[in-house]
């Protein structure tokens, strides 16, 4: 993990579906690429969008952490004092 690059927010951000084609999320300072699952679709899976740092979110899902396991990691995300 520690050869991964390391992404802004901002940067994050344009990964949203939207902007590129690439649809980002992250979770636990970890960018995962979301771009080929179906239910990240144009960016948004239920009410959560992409190129977001969803770890917060994560409480609301009927899921767990589990489902980052087949995901491409992308690098990681900047953390800020």
């Amino acid at each position: 993990m520690d050869q991964l690059l390391t992404y802004t927010k901002s940067q994050l951000a344009l990964r949203n579906g939207q902007d590129k084609p690439e649809v980002w999320i992250a979770y636990k300072g970890i960018i995962y690429d979301v771009s080929r699952s179906r239910l990240w679709r144009n960016g948004k899976h239920y009410e959560h969008w992409a190129g977001q740092d969803l770890t917060a979110e994560l409480g609301d899902a009927p899921h767990d952490e589990w489902v980052f396991q087949n995901l491409d990691v992308i690098g990681k995300l900047e953390v800020r004092d």
